[in-house]
């Protein structure tokens, strides 16, 4: 009953995050914070036990996060991490989605399309080298200067070497640039991926609530030249309950996070970014729930892409919640000023930093004018339409890559390369009535805010309708043929002008418009907000120090915490669930339906045995499937959710409210020995 009643009230009412404090928060290996660590939580983290975490945190480019747990390449991450390969991998024969995978041999274990993983190597500050380059340059030259100086820093730091991906990354909104080099896998196989029912037990309703009983977990296994890779430096797989108060630490790639904004960008966000993306949203659930019911193909098919849709529609439901709140603006002004006024107190420092927020409170007005027109021809362009995506590569790589690393767009240069040829050339399943209904609707929605006379829309359109253009540029397309992509590709230029696809005809009649939106955006928005963005963060840097984490940038990143619960209105929530519970919970009917599996197996397991469990660490999207590690460095779980309260996380952390969901390894072990009879996977992860 306290679970219940604490999930009801956490669901009708969120709370908002405090301002992220010095002590807690995202950060990067190179900079944690040890000494703060052992003052909080009592537990030491030297050097060697970084190395030790940071050797065996994976990243997936899937925009996931995982870890190694076993001497052969064993990787431990989120089920809902893995479904689109389960999804890619099924059939109208096998729904590995809806019944599970489980791979009893080598053999049997699949390779996921489109799929890297990564592990980081190495940290170099590249700041100065950046700052030169842009060092007085505004507008299209700085962009240009600023992808040039990336291009040639990153080519430098892999050369021709074809096992290592290296990627500069921008802190602090441009203040600081670091060139992470990445040991990377391109043969990534899918292990094992339980039924969605089991993984997603409770759906959208208990979604970001807590107490929650899902096995979201997967795991995936790295090869490479046909072998399973040997990773020696794998964490402990522990199948052990937390213990309460317990430290943990969660290492990952955090997506985004937007706690370092100005107030007028964050006015921005909360009345047009999220409104425009949550209306679509909403009505694109609405067209794929009604797709789903043509029949038990279409179900199918838009499983994936409907779970998405409601996890992103929930997520910035919680973020406009918490935009649209007094208290947090309030808090944000108030940060905003105290650090106005310690640089107006400083001369010297005033001089250097000038003015960025009122710089950057005036970019606004550009960033509404031309904000839709960008979204609609560039950022969104397609929808979620593969065929279109893998066409405006095609068109835009022929191009692109007839000129010299340092002057394309960033997508094509060298050393992004490989992973872009990958994830075109691979072979993905094309659903051709979800394709469809994506390119439609991204059609309609433009037409929509661009109105009919429009040029573009005119451009986009010509005569037809949004309904009858995409019907016929997904019919007539061959582009779901790897092999067709794959002459294209390789023929360049002179294939893409030769060929007589109509969806690559098509990505060749508006590239221009939507390359002069991209131009138009990075030139008045993008490269005003970072120039000014970057005086901030000195600004920062000079009144506080190194006591600020940058925004997440879905690059790796540890946070430390404890298991706890947490009280709400009155009502004490634990911090631990139990596999009586799932049987408790569940009905009979979706969501809360358990599979036959699971029902047969109740008998064989130990009840009492922690299922999913909380902690105070600090995540957000793309921390899906870290590792949850002991101060041991033993696995305890892996991350899959928050809590309602974490919904405002994007601009604050509070420790009080705020939790990281996860499932246990004790649970996991019990469910995969009883219910799934994985006894060689379990044996692997070192439980006897």
């Amino acid at each position: 009953m306290t679970y219940k009643l604490a999930g009801a009230l956490a669901a009708a009412t969120l709370c908002l995050p405090a301002l992220a404090r010095a002590d807690e928060g995202m950060w990067t290996f190179d900079a944690f914070p040890s000494a703060r660590v052992e003052q909080s939580l009592g537990v030491k983290v030297d050097q060697k036990w970084l190395d030790r975490v940071q050797a065996a945190s994976v990243r997936l480019t899937s925009g996931c996060s995982a870890s190694l747990v076993s001497p052969d390449g064993l990787v431990l991450t989120n089920q809902h991490c893995v479904v689109d390969c389960a999804q890619n991998l099924s059939s109208g024969s096998a729904d590995y989605v809806k019944d599970s995978f489980l791979a009893r041999t080598r053999a049997e274990e699949r390779t996921c399309p489109g799929v890297q993983a990564e592990i980081l190597q190495t940290i170099t500050d590249v700041s100065a080298d950046v700052a030169k380059a842009t060092n007085g340059l505004s507008g299209g030259d700085f962009i240009k200067a600023r992808n040039a100086a990336y291009a040639r820093l990153e080519t430098a730091a892999c050369g021709t070497d074809t096992t290592v991906r290296c990627q500069v990354i921008s802190f602090y909104r441009g203040g600081q640039h670091k060139l992470y080099r990445y040991r990377k896998y391109s043969d990534v196989r899918l292990v094992f991926a339980p039924e969605l029912s089991a993984a997603f037990f409770g759906g959208d309703p208990d979604n970001f609530n807590f107490p929650r009983y899902a096995l979201d977990v997967g795991f995936l296994r790295l090869y490479e030249d046909g072998k399973a890779v040997r990773t020696p430096q794998h964490l402990t797989w522990k199948a052990r309950a937390p213990l309460p108060g317990e430290a943990t630490f969660v290492s990952g790639n955090p997506g985004s996070t937007d706690r370092l904004l100005t107030v007028s960008q964050l006015e921005t966000q909360r009345d047009l970014v999220i409104p425009v993306s949550q209306l679509q949203r909403s009505e694109m659930r609405g067209r794929l729930i009604e797709f789903s019911r043509r029949d038990a193909e279409s179900r199918r098919i838009a499983t994936d892409s409907l779970f998405g849709l409601e996890n992103g529609f929930k997520v910035f439901f919680g973020r406009q919640f918490a935009l649209n709140t007094p208290s947090l603006m309030d808090a944000k002004r108030a940060d905003e000023a105290d650090l106005r006024a310690r640089v107006a107190a400083d001369p010297a420092l005033a001089a250097r930093i000038g003015d960025p927020w009122s710089e950057i409170a005036a970019i606004q007005k550009v960033y509404g004018d031309q904000y839709l027109r960008f979204r609609q021809l560039e950022a969104a362009s397609g929808g979620s339409s593969d065929l279109f995506n893998f066409a405006q590569i095609l068109v835009r790589g022929a191009r692109e890559r007839t000129l010299p690393s340092a002057e394309r767009l960033p997508e094509f240069a060298d050393a992004r390369l490989p992973l872009l040829t990958k994830q075109l050339l691979d072979s993905t399943p094309i659903d051709a009535p979800l394709e469809q209904l994506e390119l439609e609707f991204w059609l309609l929605k433009t037409r929509e805010y661009l109105t009919a006379d429009d040029p573009v829309t005119k451009l986009l359109l010509g005569r037809e309708s949004p309904e009858a253009l995409s019907a016929a540029l997904v019919s007539g397309s061959k582009l779901g043929d790897p092999a067709v992509r794959k002459a294209l590709w390789e023929g360049g230029q002179a294939a893409i002008e030769a060929s007589d696809d109509p969806m690559i005809r098509y990505a060749l009649r508006i590239d221009s418009e939507a390359r002069a939106a991209r131009k138009s955006w990075e030139t008045q928005v993008s490269a005003p907000t970072e120039a000014a963005a970057a005086r901030i963060a000195t600004a920062r840097f000079a009144v506080y120090g190194d006591k600020v984490y940058p925004d997440a940038t879905f690059s790796l990143r540890l946070s430390y915490g404890k298991v706890a619960g947490w009280t709400w209105r009155g009502t004490e929530v634990p911090s631990t669930t139990q596999l009586a519970g799932l049987y408790e919970r569940a009905t009979g009917a979706e969501p809360f339906r358990v599979a036959d599996r699971w029902l047969a197996a109740r008998d064989r397991m130990k009840l009492d045995t922690v299922f999913n469990f909380v902690t105070t660490n600090d995540i957000i999207g793309g921390n899906s499937g870290s590792p949850v590690i002991s101060a041991k460095g033993e696995v305890l779980g892996a991350a899959f959710d928050g809590n309602i309260h974490s919904l405002g996380g994007n601009y604050g952390y509070d420790g009080t409210l705020n939790r990281t969901v996860v499932v246990s390894t004790a649970g996991a072990t019990e469910a995969l020995r009883h219910v799934y009879g994985a006894d060689a996977l379990v044996r692997e992860l070192g439980v006897r």
